[in-house]
């Protein structure tokens, strides 16, 4: 049987749970105003589908990454990106290199992005697949064709890893991972286009804040747009981070799952954006230079937090 000092701290808990929260503190809102400003966010074609108007929901100028899954007809990806470019956003859709099957189908893929809907910016990377269906491997061996510099894409990102990734290092390392980044960053200094790393989320700021210091004391100097996990039901978080690989930040999420006033709460990034937004006011040179978002509660869920916590920088073009 359960004492009564348990269950009278358990409703006590939950009341809490359900009171309105308390008001950051308004140093506290300003940092987080200035490290959201020119916040990106990623989507797929079936979930910008759901969405009537980015322009209610987006703040003017915000980079749109198009995800390419496995399996999407190239048609969906070039007609998403026509459509968001459409509304006024430039677009950066994926280009994933273990689903090109070669050459002349990278080129193709670009002579579409760029004719259809005027795409200059993309994000190389290896692509969640096992076996490449073709020629390339990694986004280095993309970086190599030259096909991006000589279409004139104006940006080009790469992936970066704040907990490393064990499809590139196997044995649990980050020897394959540091190797690559070395290499994006000396390709750096040959290309025309601004590069950045775009990274995996994370959900705890201190392993991300060392990485990021890491990196630079490893001659790393590319710009960092760290990946955060938008609002979304806990479940759904915990599913994403095992299927993704995102591993010691797990056990913040399985921390909140054990805290019974959070637990039926939807998980919000506060408290991991308001910590790096300190580290960057404390430190403004700090290699992380902005916030990209994986909404996998819902875009619009997504949009409506960085409204309500971003003040004026996270204003959609349109407001309701």
């Amino acid at each position: 049987m359960t004492p009564p000092r348990q269950i009278w701290e358990t409703l006590m808990a939950l009341l809490k749970f359900r009171s309105a929260p308390a008001a950051a503190p308004s140093g506290n809102s300003e940092n987080l105003e200035a490290f959201l400003q020119g916040y990106s966010i990623e989507v797929m074609p079936r979930t910008a589908e759901k969405v009537e108007d980015f322009r209610a929901l987006l703040p003017e100028g915000t980079r749109v990454y198009i995800a390419h899954i496995e399996g999407t007809p190239i048609e969906d990806m070039v007609a998403t990106a026509k459509r968001i470019n459409a509304e006024g956003f430039p677009v950066m859709p994926h280009f994933p290199a273990r689903i090109i099957k070669d050459r002349a189908t990278l080129n193709d893929w670009i002579a579409r992005y760029q004719g259809e809907a005027d795409v200059k910016q993309a994000l190389l990377l290896a692509g969640g697949v096992t076996n490449p269906h073709g020629d390339f491997d990694s986004s280095m061996q993309l970086l190599e064709t030259g096909e991006f510099d000589r279409a004139g894409f104006t940006r080009l990102h790469v992936a970066g890893h704040p907990e490393g990734n064990k499809d590139i290092d196997p044995d649990g390392s980050s020897t394959n991972v540091d190797t690559a980044l070395r290499w994006k960053t000396k390709f750096n200094e040959t290309t025309d286009a601004e590069m950045a790393l775009a990274t995996q989320f994370a959900f705890d700021a201190k392993p991300i804040i060392a990485w990021a210091d890491s990196l630079r004391e490893a001659g790393v100097t590319l710009p960092i747009h760290i990946g955060i996990a938008g609002p979304a039901k806990l479940q759904t978080l915990i599913k994403f981070a095992i299927a993704c690989g995102v591993g010691p930040s797990l056990k913040v999420l399985q921390k909140r799952a054990m805290d019974v006033s959070k637990l039926l709460l939807p998980y919000e990034p506060t408290d991991v954006i308001a910590e790096l937004a300190a580290h960057k006011a404390a430190n403004p040179d700090f290699n992380i230079t902005n916030v990209h978002f994986f909404p996998l509660g819902g875009i619009k869920t997504n949009a409506t937090w960085a409204i309500e916590n971003g003040g004026a920088s996270t204003q959609p073009v349109n407001p309701a």
